[in-house]
């Protein structure tokens, strides 16, 4: 699995180095353009990352001209990301630039394949969250000494 993502964050690398974007770069815009993150604590949860290596990435986008931090009137603790006309403008090429990759990338797959993908990552993205008996016994199960 961390080789097929792998392949995808290149490709998709390549295709939007010319608005000098990596694959890490790209996730916050598109994240905070998609109103799914207002900070970088929450762009740090969302994306499973340390929110020190969060605030160096946003250093970066902030210094490229793509984003802006707005500290909030109402609780000065409080620091809003908001996106400029430029990151604006790349984060709403991101999904074109994921759909020609992912198309790239599944090229030899059949229209069957390609259902039968998608429905294994369904369930493999939902098995953690539906409760199996004899799993939720062992996690919930007290070792008595």
């Amino acid at each position: 699995m961390r080789m097929a993502l792998n392949t995808l964050m290149r490709e998709l690398e390549w295709r939007m180095q010319a608005q000098g974007m990596t694959g890490v770069q790209m996730l916050p815009l598109l994240a905070i353009h998609r109103g799914l993150c207002c900070t970088g604590a929450d762009l740090a949860r969302l994306t499973n990352t340390d929110p020190g290596a969060m605030t160096r990435m946003l250093d970066r986008l902030e210094g490229k001209g793509l984003l802006r931090r707005v500290r909030s009137e109402a609780d000065r603790r409080v620091v809003s990301l908001e996106l400029t006309a430029e990151g604006r403008a790349i984060a709403e090429r991101i999904p074109y630039a994921l759909a020609d990759t992912l198309n790239f990338l599944l090229r030899e797959f059949s229209a069957d394949e390609l259902e039968r993908f998608k429905d294994f990552l369904r369930r493999l993205a939902t098995a953690g969250s539906k409760p199996d008996s004899a799993v939720e016994a062992l996690r919930t199960a007290r070792v008595e000494t």
